[in-house]
Order: structure tokens, then C-alpha cells, then sequence
């Protein structure tokens, strides 16, 4: 058995000893004619030089050679994955995350995905898309684009209806010669109220620095002029001055701390912080300000720990500002009170009442926007900056909290802040 196996072994080796003599047949060629050549030409090359070169090239050629893997032929067009088996349109359509409709020369819908459905409805194949967009820039674009005047177009238009929103419609010629177009929706809406808060924003930012900037001038102005000598009018002046820039200053301190907090992560540590702690310091912070407004603040947290995971001194910042708003917009009432109750499905509530005129509810969706007043003569007088509340909302956010108001016109308002216990 060892010897037959033995035999086979040299049967292959031999074949494979030939094959790679017989692929380096030309090199020996090449060799052989080179060699004679030096001779013929009296090269004084020895016929042991000649067999010597042409047993190098054998053992070369019989080395073991490293085999590089073929290049693989391109795959048969009849074994590749069909389009419509693995990659069909609706499928390509329902990957899109915005709204894109398929149409044909006719205007009539032959392909729509999920997000069509949900923007604009029933949006079938079959469904006439001029009869579907009745805007007239959407009129305007199926009909350049039916009409084959341009490849692609480009429209924004506002919906009124169901709720407000602005589009921006791109439809675009597939292929050519195809006879199909495919129209692509964007909601616009976001960004467009983005852009709308940031230039209310800096309209009123400027607003309210420049009118106490206004006033100093004018007193500047006077006293420099006919109350140069007059030491009444002069102090008067002067203490409305300095009153006028203790506002420009509140409104920056506030416009910093905002964009700090805008700055810093969606997300606060988890260090525990006690509440009942951080409103007793509140309250004796504000005391001065409760006497003289008139006002007795009620702190019924009690002797009871709740701790929620947090910044401390940003929850500072919210209960001393809505505790301060409470004494100066509910003076009338008398009384602040501060409550809390018991840890309910994962979250703590914490209540700050007045009992004064209280917030119409036309303005309670917007009290907490940045420089919304409910009353602006009120708020100047009190020198409010129009920040607070904003404030208030963003640290809030920042806790994975929320803030809740109520209010009815002669019976006060109460500000809840809800926070994870956890």
C-alpha cells in the first residue's frame, strides 16, 4: 500500500515538475539563443558557464512559486440580484424618510411611501396631483414639469390648513425618456420658527437695552446742560441713572446665565440634592424682599427629605426665581405658599402659590417664552427683565423635568415644578 502510494506521489510530482518546465519554455528558449550568440560571437563563454545558467533557470522554474488567486470574472448579468425581486421602488420609496411621490406625465400619482400618507393624506396611485395641491405654486410646478419645460424645479409654499406649515417641494425628471416624475417634500416649519425666535430674539434684546440706554443719555444730556447747578434735580437724576443701569445689568446677567445654560449639556450629573434644603435657603434669601412687599412666604415643605438628582445651585435658581416672581406679582394676596408633595410614580412636585390677580389664559402658553410680558407695565415696574420664566423652563428641561401653570384672574397662580426622583 506504502509503495503505490509512494509511486503516485512521484506520478504527480513528475507531472508537476513538467507543467512548470513547460511554462517556462520560452525563457529557455530565450536562454538557449542568447547563449549561442556568445558563442558565435566568440564571447569566450565555456560550455560549464552555458550549462550552468540553463540549471539555474530549471531550478528556478521548479522552486516553489507563490500563486496570486485569480481575478474573479465579472458575475453573469442572469445570476445578479433582480431589482424588482430585492430592490424594488416601493422599497426604495419607504426608505426615504420625507414625503416622495411618484408621477406620470398625466399628473397622476403611480408611487407614494408612509411619509406622503402622513403629510397630505390620501395619496394613492390613481389620485390626479393637480387636483390633490390646489396652491398655485404647486400648480405652477406640475405644470412646468408636465409640460417638459424643465428637468427640475424647485418651490416653497405655506399650508394653512390643518396647521401651519412651510414646504419646500423639489420635483425632478426620472431618467429620460421614462415619462415619471418624482416629487420630494420638506417641512420647513422648524427651522422657520427657528429663525423667527432668533430675530425676536435680538428685536427685543435690543429693545430693552436700548431704552435705558436712551434715558441715561437724556439725563446725561440734562445735567451737562440747564441742571448743571441745580444739586435737586442732579441727585434726582442721578438715582434714576443708577437705577436705569442696576436694569442693564440684571437683563446681561440674565442673558448670560441663559446662554450658559443653552451652552452646557441637554443632561445634569447625578448628585443627589435636597429639595426641602434648597427652599428653606430660598426663603431666607428672599425674606427681605417678602417684607417689603407685604408679603408672608408659607414654606410648608417641612422636615421631610426629597432629593432628586440634580445641580444644585440651577434648582436654586428656579425656586428663587419663582418664589421672587410670587412676592412681587402676587403682593396683593398677602402670601407665598411653598409645597410639595409625596414622591407619585417616579417624580416630586413642588407647588409655588400667590394669591394675586393672577395670569389671563390667553398668556399662560406663553409666559415662559423669552421677554413675554402678561403685563409690561407691571413687569417694568417691578424690574422685571422678561427672563426669568425662560430661565426657569430651560434648567427644568435640563433636570428631564417639566412646569405646569394655572391660573385664574383674581384668584393668583400657582407654578409646579415636576422632577424625577430618580
Amino acid at each position: 500500500m506504502t509503495d503505490t502510494t509512494q509511486a503516485t506521489n512521484g506520478r504527480r510530482l513528475a507531472r508537476l515538475a513538467w507543467g512548470r518546465l513547460w511554462q517556462a519554455r520560452w525563457l529557455f528558449a530565450a536562454a538557449v539563443a542568447a547563449l549561442l550568440g556568445l558563442h558565435a560571437s566568440g564571447g569566450g563563454s565555456t560550455l560549464a558557464v552555458s550549462l550552468t545558467v540553463l540549471a539555474l533557470l530549471a531550478v528556478a522554474a521548479l522552486s516553489p512559486r507563490r500563486i496570486f488567486p485569480e481575478r474573479p470574472a465579472s458575475i453573469p448579468a442572469s445570476s445578479r440580484p433582480a431589482l424588482s425581486e430585492d430592490l424594488s421602488a416601493e422599497s426604495l420609496a419607504a426608505a426615504v424618510a420625507d414625503p416622495l411621490i411618484v408621477f406620470d406625465t398625466r399628473g397622476v400619482v403611480t408611487l407614494s411611501n408612509s411619509a406622503a400618507a402622513s403629510a397630505f393624506g390620501d395619496i394613492q396611485a390613481g389620485i390626479s396631483m393637480p387636483l390633490k395641491f390646489r396652491a398655485p405654486e404647486m400648480q405652477e410646478l406640475l405644470e412646468s414639469m408636465l409640460s417638459g419645460r424643465f428637468p427640475s424645479k424647485t418651490v416653497e409654499y405655506t399650508e394653512r390648513v390643518p396647521i401651519e406649515r412651510v414646504l419646500r417641494v423639489t420635483a425632478t425628471a426620472v431618467g429620460h425618456g421614462t415619462g415619471l416624475f418624482v416629487m420630494v417634500v420638506k417641512d420647513q416649519s422648524e427651522s422657520r420658527r427657528i429663525d423667527r425666535m432668533r430675530a425676536d430674539f435680538i428685536a427685543n434684546a435690543s429693545h430693552e437695552l436700548r431704552t435705558p440706554l436712551a434715558s441715561i443719555a437724556g439725563f446725561v444730556e440734562t445735567l451737562r446742560g440747564p441742571a448743571k447747578n441745580d444739586a435737586a434735580a442732579r441727585e434726582q437724576f442721578l438715582q434714576i441713572m443708577q437705577s436705569q443701569t442696576s436694569r442693564m445689568a440684571r437683563l446681561i446677567d440674565d442673558l448670560l446665565s441663559l446662554s450658559r445654560l443653552e451652552m452646557k449639556a441637554m443632561t445634569v450629573g447625578g448628585a443627589k440634592v435636597d429639595l426641602g434644603r434648597v427652599i428653606e435657603s430660598v426663603v431666607d434669601s428672599l425674606k427681605p424682599l417678602a417684607a417689603e412687599s407685604g408679603v408672608v412666604i408659607d414654606n410648608r415643605m417641612g422636615g421631610e427629605r426629597i432629593e432628586v438628582p440634580g445641580d444644585r445651585d440651577e434648582l436654586f435658581q428656579v425656586f428663587e426665581n419663582l418664589v421672587e416672581n410670587a412676592c412681587k406679582y402676587g403682593q396683593s394676596g398677602g402670601r407665598v405658599v411653598v409645597s410639595a408633595t409625596r414622591p407619585v410614580q417616579g417624580e416630586v412636585a413642588v407647588e409655588v402659590r400667590d394669591f394675586g390677580p393672577g395670569i389671563a389664559e390667553e398668556h399662560i402658553p406663553r409666559i415662559t417664552e423669552r421677554f413675554y410680558r402678561a403685563d409690561v407695565e407691571n413687569s417694568r415696574l417691578h424690574k422685571g427683565t422678561g427672563l426669568g420664566l425662560s430661565i426657569v423652563k430651560h434648567i427644568i428641561t435640563r433636570h428631564k423635568g417639566r412646569l405646569a401653570i394655572t391660573s385664574k384672574l383674581g384668584e393668583g397662580a400657582a407654578f409646579t415644578v415636576h422632577l424625577p426622583v430618580k
